[in-house]
């Protein structure tokens, strides 16, 4: 195991459970279920954690998908799931396009703050629908 992925499971081992990490392990687990997922894990203690979803087969990206646990309040994390906007589609209005928002480029990103089951299952549609158009 990477130290990156070393840790990701000390990160999630002393967290405590909350909604955002009943999400957060909902995500990780759809990720990496994706065919030749590479994946990453970022620690900033008091900005945010963020685990990284990367396809080989990409071309000039290091992602296809970032999962950040925003942690400007530890007490009261939330998570920001953005995918660039052209790998996803969001015909529920979900997301938030934002501008140049995920490496310079234009995003769409989900914000999970609190148990919605159907929120949760759209963006796992989101994580397989990626993953599939990073594999191109």
């Amino acid at each position: 195991m990477s130290n990156a992925m070393e840790e990701l499971e000390a990160f999630v081992s002393e967290w405590e459970v909350c909604d955002a990490k009943n999400a957060f392990e909902v995500f990780r687990q759809a990720l990496e279920k994706v065919d030749g997922v590479a994946l990453d894990f970022k620690a900033r203690p008091g900005i945010t954690y963020s685990l990284r979803g990367a396809h080989p087969a990409q071309q000039g990206r290091d992602l296809f998908v970032l999962i950040d646990v925003i942690d400007d309040e530890p007490d009261q994390r939330w998570l920001s799931v953005c995918f660039y906007d052209e790998l996803v589609t969001d015909a529920k209005e979900q997301g938030d396009w934002v501008p140049g928002g995920l490496m310079g480029e234009d995003a769409r990103c989900f914000n999970v703050d609190e148990a919605d089951e159907d929120l949760v299952a759209y963006v796992v549609d989101r994580i397989h629908e990626a993953g599939a158009a990073a594999a191109k």
